[in-house]
């Protein structure tokens, strides 16, 4: 058996492996940068090593000084995690060459399955059904070209060496193939220093199904049955479940089947997920699936697993590490229903970019409360721009897939507020609990097709109504003594005709207006609404919460005075609702808007020249951030005033790209 492990990552897989191995009876050993000295999964750990600066090329991805750290301490045995260097060959082969037990599979299966075109080329030997495509050695951009067309449109350009959504490009047409195929290798390259390339036919309707497969050193490989992750955006699973929706026995044997023959064909040791492109424009069927990539690691997504079949994956992977066997297929089987939800420091609002900085309130559910949480950061701690942003991974389990829904939506509501730092929460409950997503009748499409109403822009008028009510009860905009509201005994039904409340919202003006309504009011904010049922505003003063009935639904809200006002949690969205100061808004307007730097990255283009008119929308700089581009646009319409960068030049959070003027005269 392993006597000491070191886990060579960090945030919540590392807390996660450390548990599961300090359970077992077995040292453990963290690794840190710079960033992360003062990390949970540090102190949860037996011993750590430091590595270097933040930067992941300079810690986490040097495989020489992990591995000497693992001589070092003594530690007989690494576990990868995911991502990092859970997928590279090079280090499985280091640590064999070193004496160390690398928890995974050899870095031969690691280098079969590691590219998408030499594995579609496996599998097709093997057996397994994969995706109509191209994925040979010629990559002259014209030929490229001449095999879509011959395809047939749409089709993606994918990365043989990508991963995550990176690198991966739809093209709908000829006419934009080869500006498409640019751009794909340029982010390939930077992302995982290979720019080549394969296409595949696009499926109009997709879903992704993996499938958990587990090999041992005896030659055995069984199944764990499959997960549904088709709920993506940009390709990065947002939700994933087991079993699938919609899954028959007929489709998971042939599923499952397959999946065991593609870990066969690379002899695979270890965790692993096969993953299936299905078409999912009707029921599932046994020719309806695809093979997509191999993990040859540990998923992100792999709870949802272990709480239908009640084997702790991470325990698995460290008894085969250590020569031991898989368990009989017949002794693995499904029970109940499991959903994963991962929570984010990303804001809806600005299209999804990463909410970095310090965690001054992190509350998420408990044990006991019915839903698991894994998570590598704390109270007090923060969201670094190093790594990725994950705050935690919500799991729950039910008897039935609608409980586990509903269990997970209601621990969203009581459980999650997070500040200042912004999160995915509230657009996670409203896909949870969106009729698409209940139905089951979701394609990775879903979240694209309904955008509008999963991420809405603006705060919501149930927000501002809460506060409203909360305000009244004491909070910085406590009316007059006079005023005929200032009760603190809750609702008055003798109130005025209405009662505005205004806030401050980026120096807009934003009313409140509170009409009473039998027991309740309507709370009105411009053409918006929402009837509150029976408000009990009374429960600040002794719980710090306000309540109200909407569609006969409780709804509780938590309010907490802090800075200059009041910090509401609802449904998951904390949001601070300051109030307005006619004065200081009028100081800021300038007539002119600045494109700022949503976070630190590279200037890849500009766009556009001073004095050139721009609509709101328009694109006007792309930057490079987090391996990932972002086109920037125009808030307003409006005259390019002045370009304070150029293309390759690192700016950090908050620098001003580009500013606009509504003068042509004052453009500099």
């Amino acid at each position: 058996m392993i006597e000491k492990l070191l886990i060579a990552n960090r945030g919540e897989i590392a807390c996660r492996i450390v548990r599961t191995a300090q359970r077992m009876g077995i040292a453990t050993v963290a690794v840190y940068s710079d960033a992360d000295a003062q990390a949970p999964h540090v102190r949860m750990a037996d011993e750590s090593v430091h590595l270097g600066p933040p930067a992941a090329r300079e810690s986490y991805l040097l495989g020489d000084k992990i591995i000497a750290a693992a001589r070092q301490t003594g530690a007989d045995a690494i576990h990868p995690g995911y991502g990092f260097l859970s997928e590279n060959a090079g280090f499985a082969r280091a640590c064999r060459e070193a004496g160390v037990v690398f928890v995974g599979p050899s870095p031969e299966a690691i280098e079969a399955m590691g590219l998408k075109d030499r594995a579609k080329a496996l599998m097709e030997e093997a057996g397994v059904p994969v995706t109509p495509g191209y994925h040979g050695d010629n990559q002259d951009p014209a030929f490229l070209k001449e095999t879509a067309d011959g395809i047939g449109y749409p089709v993606l350009i994918k990365a043989v060496a990508g991963g995550g959504g990176k690198g991966m490009r739809k093209v709908e047409d000829g006419a934009n193939f080869l500006d498409a195929l640019e751009s794909c290798k340029r982010e390939a390259a930077s992302s995982f220093g290979e720019e080549r390339v394969l296409l595949e036919k696009f499926i109009a309707n997709p879903r992704h199904i993996e499938v958990q497969v587990f090999g041992d050193s005896r030659g055995r490989v069984v199944h764990f049955f499959e997960r549904d992750c088709s709920l993506q955006r940009r390709h990065q699973k947002v939700l994933e479940e087991a079993p699938a929706p919609g899954m028959t026995p007929g489709v998971r044997a042939a599923m499952c089947s397959a999946a065991v023959r593609a870990a066969r064909a690379v002899d695979y040791v270890g965790a692993g997920t096969i993953e299936f492109i299905v078409d999912g424009s009707g029921p599932l069927t046994e020719d309806g699936f695809f093979f997509m990539e191999m993990n040859t690691r540990l998923q992100v997504e792999h709870p949802v697993t272990e709480e239908v079949t009640g084997y702790d994956l991470v325990e698995l992977q460290l008894r085969v590490a250590a020569g031991g066997s898989v368990p009989e297929q017949d002794a693995i089987s499904l029970s109940g229903h499991a959903v994963e939800a991962r929570l984010y420091a990303e804001d809806p609002a600005t299209g999804f970019l990463p909410s970095t900085g310090p965690l001054h309130r992190l509350d998420l559910p408990q044990p006991g409360s019915g839903v698991r949480v894994d998570s590598g950061v704390e109270e007090g701690g923060e969201v670094s721009i190093h790594y990725d942003p994950m705050i935690a991974k919500l799991i729950a389990h039910g008897e039935t897939r609608a409980e586990a829904i509903d269990r997970l939506v209601d621990a969203i509501d009581e459980d999650v507020r997070v500040y200042p730092v912004r999160t995915n929460a509230g657009f996670l409950r409203r896909a949870l609990d969106s009729d698409g997503f209940r139905s089951g009748a979701v394609t990775t499409h879903f979240i694209e097709a309904h955008l509008d109403a999963l991420a809405p822009e603006g705060v919501s008028t149930l927000h501002y109504a809460m506060a409203a009510l909360a305000y009244l009860d004491g909070g910085p905009m406590t009316p007059p003594a006079n005023d005929p509201w200032a009760s603190r005994d809750g609702f008055r039904v003798n109130a005025p005709a209405y009662l505005a409340v205004a806030f401050d919202r980026e120096g807009e003006r934003i009313e409140v207006r509170l009409t009473p309504d039998g027991a309740g009011f309507l709370a009105e904010v411009g053409d918006d609404s929402v009837r509150l049922d029976m408000p009990r505003i009374s429960l600040l003063r002794e719980f710090g919460h306000v309540a109200a009935l909407v569609d006969s639904e409780e709804v509780v809200a938590e309010a907490e005075t802090v800075e200059d006002g009041l910090l509401v949690s609802l449904r998951g969205e904390s949001v601070l609702m300051k109030p307005f100061n006619a004065e200081a808004a009028a100081e800021g307007l300038d007539g002119e808007a600045a494109v700022k730097a949503p976070m630190p990255g590279k200037v890849l283009s500009i766009n556009v020249e001073v004095g050139q008119s721009v609509t709101k929308g328009e694109t006007l700089c792309v930057l490079e951030a987090m391996k990932m581009e972002q086109s920037l646009a125009a808030p307003r319409d409006g005259v390019v005033g002045e370009i304070r960068v150029s293309s390759g030049d690192q700016v950090g959070a908050g620098d001003v790209l580009v500013a606009l003027t509504e003068d042509e005269e004052a453009a500099a």
